[in-house]
């Protein structure tokens, strides 16, 4: 009985292993669009890992690099232009998305940035953070990134 549950054992120990040591790289794409801002740093706008799409933090620049300041609606929009643009390069939609995080300089926003943000996913929202922040690149007031998968 011994030697049984020691070959069981083995046996589930090497499968396992061989399952959590695999020599195969996961597949990775790096997803570029004209239609979002450059970069405007060392950073993909989107990295495709096998299914999953990890989307860089987006500010609402123009496709120019400019910041749209003139109302925090319009900065939101624009990000969230900027991420539909990538998820969609990478042949993926927004309701793909299944986690976004928030960075906003003051939450005394967040009535009209929840606004803009639900008008993007209108139904099965994906699971979210929101960060109130000190400062974001370009003086943005809004960021977002996201992770999506097909």
């Amino acid at each position: 009985m011994k030697k049984i549950i020691s070959a069981t054992l083995l046996l589930c120990g090497l499968i396992i292993a061989g399952f959590s040591f695999s020599d195969k790289s996961p597949e990775r794409k790096i997803v570029f669009t004209p239609n979002a801002p450059k970069p405007i740093g060392p950073y993909s706008q989107g990295v495709l890992v096998n299914n999953t799409l990890y989307v860089a933090g987006q500010v609402g620049l123009t496709l120019e690099g400019k910041i749209d300041s003139s109302s925090i609606e319009n900065e939101c929009t624009l990000a969230l232009k900027n991420i539909k643009a990538i998820v969609e390069a990478a042949g993926m939609n927004m309701q793909h998305v299944v986690k976004s995080t928030l960075y906003v300089k003051d939450l005394k926003n967040w009535t009209k940035i929840k606004e803009v943000y639900g008008s993007y996913f209108q139904i099965n929202p994906p699971a979210r953070e929101t960060v109130q922040i000190a400062d974001l690149p370009k003086g943005a007031h809004f960021e977002i990134s996201v992770v999506a998968v097909k």
